[in-house]
């Protein structure tokens, strides 16, 4: 019975799924803070040019 035990026991290490949730987890966090840099690049962008008008407006007056 105690070899059947040990046994069980390296059985149930198997089944720990804790690093799988932690690496999914990591994977979710990694594609949202992707969008959130892809997001901010644009709107950054789209701001830069229209500073970038303003000034030639102003500048032109």
């Amino acid at each position: 019975m105690l070899g059947l035990n040990k046994i069980m026991g390296h059985l149930s290490v198997l089944r720990c799924e804790r690093g799988a949730t932690a690496v999914e987890y990591g994977l979710i966090i990694a594609l949202i803070v992707l969008a959130m840099i892809t997001a901010l690049t644009s709107v950054a962008d789209k701001t830069t040019g229209m500073w970038n008008n303003v000034s030639t407006e102003v500048t032109s007056i």
